[in-house]
């Protein structure tokens, strides 16, 4: 192995042990590991371009699945607090709850919100956070049957910065907490984040989120920040919690970006290797090299651009946890 990174971008600085090149780098988001053989021709049996097409394989994703392994550890590490988890079945409502009057009913279990389908509750809380309007169009499981109610109306609430929310106008069943409801939850809601993030990747190639949307490493530290200090304005542990439950985003979104068809990402590279088990033999790894060379290039112009659309919401007062 050629270097071990961390980070993208420039190099901060560096050291060499044995045959590696370890080294931090500008960007502190992700890294990369650079392979003898990996985008240039070599006659080293322990070349990457050397090994088989499966081995290669699983070396690409490796990285990323790493990434949501410490996710799972870090949602499990949130989970485990929590004294009782939230169901998505209604319980019992409000007095003179609006959705109670319109269709909705005590042991509904909550099947998809504007065609968002809902497992847990953060599930839920996403299809709602991303709703257009106050009146979703809700479908139910019903005494074992799927219902469509249609749209349901919720009264709203607006903050100072002249957001809409959803007011909520019940309560829902706890699940009680047990070793098995530990393990389930972990998964759950972690599988919960992985879909908020292919529905985010989504809604930016569709229009649903524009690029103020996004933020590069001077954002995600920002709002890790700003989570982080609303947790300790209540106790330290709520703090913490907020650092973790960020970090735990983080690593998941870096796996699945990672993992995108992309020059210069595992995703891209593991594309090549499906070419060349299709081929039956591969493209030679020079052009290969060039097209993630261009790749990468176009994904360090774009963190420089988010980059600096960062700066430019830190110097103009704007919030990252906010939209």
């Amino acid at each position: 192995m050629h270097e071990f990174a961390l980070g993208m971008g420039p190099k901060i600085f560096g050291f060499k042990k044995g045959e590696t090149q370890y080294s931090f780098r500008l960007f502190p988001l992700g890294g990369y590991c650079k392979m003898e053989g990996e985008d240039e021709e070599s006659d080293n049996p322990r070349a990457f371009g050397k090994a088989k097409i499966w081995q290669r394989m699983i070396i690409i994703v490796a990285g990323a699945f790493n990434n949501i392994l410490l996710g799972l550890v870090l949602m499990c590490v949130l989970v485990v607090q929590e004294p009782v988890y939230a169901s998505t079945t209604i319980e019992s409502f409000h007095e003179n709850a609006k959705s109670s009057s319109q269709g909705l009913q005590a042991g509904d279990t909550l099947a998809s919100i504007d065609g968002y389908a809902i497992y847990t509750a953060r599930d839920f809380s996403f299809s709602l956070a991303t709703m257009k309007t106050d009146s979703p169009d809700i479908q139910v499981y019903r005494d074992g049957q799927l219902k469509d109610l249609g749209n349901i109306k919720f009264d709203t609430t607006t903050d100072s910065s002249g957001r809409k929310y959803i007011q909520l106008d019940f309560y829902v069943k706890p699940i009680e907490k047990n070793i098995g409801t530990v393990i389930t939850q972990t998964f759950q809601q972690t599988y919960s984040v992985v879909r908020m993030i292919w529905a985010s990747l989504i809604g930016l190639v569709t229009g649903q989120f524009s690029m103020n949307d996004i933020s590069g490493p001077i954002g995600a530290a920002g709002a890790i920040t700003e989570a982080t200090s609303m947790g300790l304005e209540t106790s330290f542990l709520n703090g913490l919690n907020n650092l973790i439950f960020m970090m735990m985003v983080i690593s998941v979104n870096l796996g699945i970006f990672n993992m995108l068809p992309i020059p210069a990402l595992d995703g891209g590279r593991f594309f090549f290797l499906l070419i060349e088990a299709v081929r039956r033999k591969p493209i030679p790894p020079k052009y290969e090299g060039v097209v993630h060379t261009v790749g990468f290039l176009i994904l360090i112009a774009f963190m420089i651009l988010i980059s600096f659309k960062d700066v430019m919401r830190l110097f103009s007062g704007e919030g990252f946890s906010g939209g």
